[in-house]
């Protein structure tokens, strides 16, 4: 046997979401700030990421976790979030994921019936609260970044659907989000297809037609995902939704920084308040409880500080190699596995 690198990977998923973690075989990149680390393992090294997301050894129905040290000190570790076309500064499965394999693992100590830890993000540092027992992380609350709307009631063009009205908030990063019933969607497994390419529209006129940019970080812009939903249930009741994540798929999971960006709508339209909740369900029926804990500003901007909770499950352990005489050392992609539109990058924003 014969290869190039090897690669540990600790496999786990967050209600449904596959986000595996990295834990070796991954020097982390260099950078004063975990989104500067970010971008330098971006520019740098990406290969690793088509490697591992692309056939034969992954596919976009997965992201993984690179685990690094943290650049802040009051932060326990730091995490670099890879997903099928981006890098997202945020992303609650992930995180979820992440931590549970942090503590199950030992990499940082468990405390039973609670361990409180803060990891660096590349948007920000963010506490979580796990739930332990007999070894187990059994539940990982995440106290988000604050979260905001950028606008209400946008109006896209969308190929084959018309105009399509849209609320654009950031969650971790930035959501287009979308009343899938006034489009005659009822928001149920069977229509995943017919949802993904709804989603996948939406999102590229979103980021051909509006101008989204993070007033704190003029780095991160556009519309990364499409939340397709159905009316909000109401303060604690369950709410279906399903995040469509590029190139074009349902997440599994409810979407952890979807349920924060929906609950900054929902605050801002007046339907939920500090201290009320919401229970976001996927298109399998896995749930996340999210949470409007405090309000705050982003740059002058109204917005809210949340909370989000679920669980995830170690799946196993991995070791992945690279033959040197493998024809695809970044791995391949093709059209039918590759979701509705296909390819490992976002594409331009406005």
């Amino acid at each position: 046997m014969r290869s190039n690198r090897a690669i540990q990977i600790v496999g786990c998923h967050a209600e449904g979401e596959v986000g595996d973690v990295i834990v070796g075989g991954v020097l982390p990149p260099p950078g004063a700030t975990q989104f500067e680390r970010m971008q330098a393992f971006a520019r740098d090294q990406d290969h690793i990421r088509r490697l591992l997301l692309s056939e034969p050894r992954g596919s976009i129905c997965r992201h993984v976790n690179l685990i690094t040290p943290s650049v802040r000190p009051d932060c326990d570790a730091g995490v670099i979030i890879m997903e099928p076309t981006e890098y997202p500064p945020m992303s609650g499965s992930n995180l979820m994921c992440t931590v549970t394999v942090l503590l199950e693992t030992g990499i940082v100590a468990m405390t039973e019936p609670e361990t409180t830890l803060t990891i660096d993000t590349p948007a920000g540092p963010v506490r979580a609260r796990a739930t332990c027992r007999d070894g187990k992380c059994e539940r990982v609350e995440l106290a988000n970044v604050p979260c905001f709307v950028d606008r209400l009631d946008a109006a896209l063009e969308v190929e084959g659907f018309g105009t399509v009205i849209a609320d654009i908030a950031w969650g971790g990063m930035f959501y287009g989000i979308v009343d899938a019933t006034k489009l005659g969607f009822s928001v149920v497994a069977d229509e995943a297809r017919d949802l993904a390419v709804l989603g996948e529209r939406v999102r590229l006129a979103a980021r051909a037609q509006l101008s989204v940019t993070h007033p704190e970080n003029p780095d991160i812009s556009g519309v990364s995902i499409v939340q397709l939903n159905r009316p909000f249930a109401g303060v604690g009741d369950v709410t279906r939704n399903t995040c469509i994540i590029a190139p074009g798929r349902s997440d599994r999971s409810p979407t952890g920084t979807g349920t924060c960006a929906r609950m900054a709508v929902l605050h801002a339209r007046g339907q939920m308040r500090v201290g009320e909740t919401m229970i976001h369900e996927s298109l399998i029926g896995s749930r996340f409880d999210g949470k409007i804990v405090a309000e705050t500003t982003v740059c002058g901007r109204k917005a809210i500080l949340p909370t989000i909770a679920g669980r995830a499950w170690i799946t196993g352990f991995h070791t992945y190699l690279l033959d040197p005489s493998d024809p695809w050392p970044t791995g391949f992609q093709v059209a039918d596995m590759m979701g509705v539109t296909g390819g490992m990058q976002q594409g331009p924003v406005q």
